[in-house]
């Protein structure tokens, strides 16, 4: 299952958000969004997990909690929009 984690702090790091979600289950990939020029965070990324019923607990349980003083949102990533 494919996560999306918004509204992050720019200080976190992947290893901080794979902490996070391995407390649920088996994490196979953390995908934080960063610049392209200046590498910095964006701000967001992404969460693959083993089994989908593992990602949902953690959807419930980490959506909208305060994480770095940021209130963070936790849920099912949706498929990339084609652009024009």
């Amino acid at each position: 299952m494919r996560i999306f984690v918004g509204n992050l702090s720019y200080s976190i790091a992947e290893a901080d958000i794979r902490t996070a979600f391995e407390a649920f289950g088996e994490v196979t990939e953390v995908k934080l969004m960063r610049h392209r020029d200046t590498g910095e965070s964006r701000g967001f990324g992404f969460v693959n997990m083993a089994r989908d019923q593992q990602g949902l607990e953690a959807i419930d349980r980490l959506d909208y909690t305060e994480w770095a003083g940021r209130r963070i949102a936790v849920n099912v990533a949706k498929p990339r929009e084609q652009r024009a």
